[in-house]
């Protein structure tokens, strides 16, 4: 039997429909019109002679065939772009969220380019799962609960230390001297970490604290400015708020203790052994364990 031999276009837009599950996205990712992705598959369905989507109004879905094949195109195509890429000494590309961008990265990483000035580094900010070979993620920072993608290395670091931080004045004008002093204060919080003042409270032994968030941030980034205008106590990360804590801007009123999270790096499988990647993963492992492994005595005097 003659094995049909479909095109690379529209295996590309099945691909592409199926593991973005919609017609739009596909055709916004492959930078064609709607039409011609939904032209695309369905002449390879024709072609092959089996339904590979079931579509509806709301979303589309692979059919069991559908589905296998798409995670065998997937593969392919994922290969095919690494082999570019080893052939390449492109730029290599560093994710992490918006907040440790600006309050880690960014006052740091004139040391990486100083130490490495050859290497093309770039920055995608996001704390979403990536697919590591489509967007070229090299790196990524990312907290050990977070799932780690198929094509990826994982990389504990070191403990993630949190606490609790304001401005001094807050700090004395709310007359903070005991944990049990934050219930008449605004507790502030985030929306990426809902759980992050319960899970200090059972770290530092008051599990039974009632907790009262006063605001809630969509990132850290925001909580940290506004702890910083004085609005109210925000439970931080320490490698956010080291810098503001060394310059007086905010201080830790209880120091901060390990929390039930580490530092990750997730390292790209098809980028791991690039000179360049290996260059970045070094440096940041001693960064972070420069700046995060064990207590220092940042407690507010």
């Amino acid at each position: 039997m003659k094995i049909p031999k479909p095109s690379l276009n529209a295996l590309r837009a099945f691909e592409a429909t199926a593991r973005l599950r919609s017609f739009s996205e596909a055709a916004n990712e492959l930078s064609v019109t709607h039409g011609a992705v939904s032209r695309h598959v369905r002449s390879l369905e024709e072609m092959l002679g089996i339904q590979l989507l079931h579509r509806n109004a709301h979303s589309t879905h692979t059919t069991p065939q559908g589905a296998r094949l798409a995670e065998g195109l997937s593969s392919a195509f994922n290969l095919i772009q690494t082999s570019i890429e080893q052939l390449i000494s492109g730029p290599i590309t560093l994710s992490c969220s918006e907040s440790i961008m600006m309050y880690w990265l960014i006052p740091r990483i004139s040391r990486f380019r100083q130490a490495h000035p050859m290497v093309d580094l770039r920055v995608n900010m996001s704390s979403r799962l990536e697919d590591f070979a489509r967007e070229n993620i090299s790196v990524a920072i990312r907290l050990s609960t977070k799932e780690l993608p198929k094509e990826a290395l994982k990389i504990d670091v070191v403990e993630e230390w949190i606490g609790p931080v304001c401005t001094a004045e807050y700090m004395h004008s709310a007359r903070i001297q005991s944990v049990e002093d934050l219930g008449r204060t605004r507790l502030l919080a985030t929306r990426t970490r809902p759980l992050a003042w319960a899970e200090w409270f059972r770290t530092c032994g008051h599990a039974n604290s009632r907790i009262k968030i006063a605001d809630s941030f969509d990132h850290f980034y925001l909580m940290i400015q506004a702890a910083k205008c004085g609005l109210g106590v925000a439970n931080v990360p320490r490698m956010l708020v080291r810098d503001d804590l060394n310059a007086g801007t905010l201080v830790a009123p209880f120091g901060f203790v390990s929390g039930p999270n580490k530092v990750s790096l997730w390292i790209a499988a098809h980028q791991s052994t690039r000179p360049e990647t290996i260059a970045l993963e070094g440096w940041l492992i001693e960064e972070l364990q420069k700046a995060e492994r064990g207590q220092m005595d940042l407690r507010a005097g």
